[in-house]
Formats: C-alpha cells, sequence, structure tokens
C-alpha cells in the first residue's frame, strides 16, 4: 500500500514521515516553497527521539492513482476540495480536524474514513516539520465514514501502530471527532490572545457553548475522561531543545500569514449547528469573527488582549 499524504505540513508531514522510516511507501503532496525543498533535500523530521532527515518522494499535485494508493488528506479544512480536485477515486483518509472533510470527500469518492488526531506537530518552515510527542508521536483511532471498520481500516492501524503511533480502528470515528471538535475550540482563543492569563476560562466557556449545542443536535461525542483514559501517558508533549511549541494549528495559521484560518469549521460549525437548533453561541461567533478578522487583515498570533477579547463577549 502507498500512502499518499496531501498536504505535507505538521500533521501530514508527521505521518508520513514516521510511515517512510518504518518502511512504507510514502508520496508527500506539497506546494510551494515547502515542495522545492521536499525535492531537493527531503523532509528534516525533528523529533525528541531524533532528528533526522528522510528522502521522501514529493509531487506538487495530483499523479497517476495505483492499485493499492490511500489518500491521506491532512490540510486545513477550508483547503479541503481544492486539495482533492484532480484525483482519481482511490480510498480517502481525513487526517483533519473539523467534522466536514469527509461529508466534502464522499461527494466525490467512494470509500472515505476518519482519522481522530491528537498530535502537537509544528511546521513554519518549508522543509521541516516537529513533531513534539513523545514517547508516541501522537494518537490517531481511524474508522470508516460515516461509521464502521473493514481490512483496509485494520490495515491503516496496523501500519501507524508500527510507526510511533497509537493508533487503533473504532466503529464510531465521528463521535471522537466531534470530542475533538470541542477541544479545538480553544484554538482560536490562542491564535487571538496566545498563553495569555485568562484565555482559559475563554476557551471553557466556548467548549461549554459546544457542549449544549451538541446535546440538543442529538450529536454523540466523546468525554475528556474517555479520551484522557485511552491516551494516558502514550503521548505527551515534549519540549524540543528545550524549547515548548509555541502554538496549535489555528496559531501556526496566522504566525504563517497564510491569510486563512480554519475557526469557520471549528467555532463556525457551533454556530452553525446553533442556528440550526435555536441554541445561542454568542462566544463561538465572536471567536469566529474576530480570528477571521485577524487572519485576513495579516495579524500575528497573540497579538489581542484579553480584556479585550472579553469586552466583546456576552
Amino acid at each position: 500500500m502507498r500512502y499518499i499524504v496531501i498536504g505535507a505540513g505538521a500533521i501530514g508531514g508527521t505521518i508520513g514521515g514516521r510511515l517512510f522510516q518504518s518502511g512504507h511507501d510514502v508520496l508527500l503532496v506539497a506546494r510551494g516553497a515547502h515542495h522545492e525543498e521536499l525535492r531537493a533535500g527531503g523532509l528534516r523530521l525533528v523529533a525528541p527521539d531524533g532528528e533526522e532527515v528522510l528522502p521522501i518522494p514529493v509531487a506538487d499535485g495530483p499523479v497517476p492513482v495505483r492499485d493499492g494508493d490511500v489518500l491521506v488528506v491532512a490540510t486545513k479544512t477550508q483547503d479541503t476540495v481544492a486539495a482533492l480536485r484532480g484525483w482519481d477515486d482511490a480510498p480517502v483518509v481525513c487526517a483533519q480536524n473539523a467534522v466536514q472533510n469527509e461529508r466534502m470527500a464522499l461527494r466525490r469518492f467512494s470509500r472515505v474514513y476518519g482519522m481522530c488526531l491528537w498530535m502537537p506537530a509544528l511546521h513554519l518552515e518549508p522543509g521541516v516539520v516537529a513533531s513534539y510527542g513523545a514517547p508516541l508521536s501522537g494518537m490517531l483511532p481511524v474508522g470508516r465514514y460515516p461509521q464502521g471498520v473493514d481490512d483496509l481500516v485494520q490495515e491503516m492501524a496496523d501500519d501507524l501502530g508500527k510507526s510511533r503511533f497509537a493508533a487503533f480502528a473504532v466503529p464510531d470515528v465521528m463521535r471522537w471527532k466531534y470530542g475533538k471538535l470541542l477541544g479545538n475550540l480553544g484554538n482560536a482563543v490562542e491564535a487571538l490572545c496566545g498563553h495569555a492569563e485568562g484565555t482559559e476560562a475563554v476557551s471553557r466557556r466556548a467548549r461549554q457553548e459546544g457542549e449544549t449545542v451538541l446535546a440538543a443536535a442529538g450529536i454523540p461525542f466523546l468525554s475528556d475522561e474517555e479520551e484522557r483514559e485511552r491516551r494516558g501517558d502514550l503521548v505527551e508533549m515534549t519540549p524540543l531543545g528545550g524549547v515548548e511549541r509555541p502554538g496549535g494549528s489555528s496559531w501556526q495559521s496566522l504566525a504563517k500569514g497564510s491569510g486563512s484560518i480554519e475557526v469557520d469549521y471549528l467555532n463556525g460549525e457551533i454556530v452553525l449547528l446553533g442556528r440550526l437548533h435555536g441554541v445561542p453561541t454568542p462566544v463561538n461567533l465572536v471567536l469566529q469573527r474576530e480570528a477571521t478578522r485577524l487572519a485576513r487583515e495579516g495579524g500575528r498570533p497573540g497579538s489581542l488582549d484579553v480584556a479585550a477579547l472579553e469586552r466583546l463577549l456576552p
């Protein structure tokens, strides 16, 4: 089986790099300066267990699909449709946060799988990905969309389990991903205010809104307790070179000045469900609006004062 990783950033680079290290056939798909660095010098994967430059094959767009190929999509949700354009039908694994990617993929691909991500990683420099998880790089529950487990799920879980991941098959992968969605509602707070005092209280309010909305919509979700019990101490955030990871995925979008941010599919998902089910979601609405504004204006992560954010909240 060849893993074609579409979007070789923090998540895709870590997954592709670890699979390559354990002897699997991998193709990375990247764009721009990152693609050029990967093509010229390979992927530099930095992790607590060491640093290695990996000569992984790379492409900058769709390639002919072979029997046995699996497309692993690791872009941000706002880029999913464009990332999948031009690819022939093949199994698609959505290794992404948010809960709309699988639905987008199923419009064009006959076999779609969800993968839930607990993986502290960073990609800010072309050609370089930093993985902060130890002793394993991440926890990756995987299952067929919308539900179920098949032979491919088991094979992927086995391959990933031998590649420094806590990977396992789950029949209800979307329940896991909705649980992760609740945890990701604080991404916008981190992107806006960094790690300043007072951010945890705002993130808790956003999560409380999210839990209320999911309950009103009748959508099951994984609890924090179940996630912590399953993950245990398998994936711990570990400093690299004595330096902590500066921020998560939304923080990194602002740091790179990409002009876009995934909050429409994180906090915006809660806002959408709230509107559909008559549940107010003012905190998530403010976070969605302000993070989108900061990305559009090219603002730096952590540039909004917590007190200023609190004044915008009800």
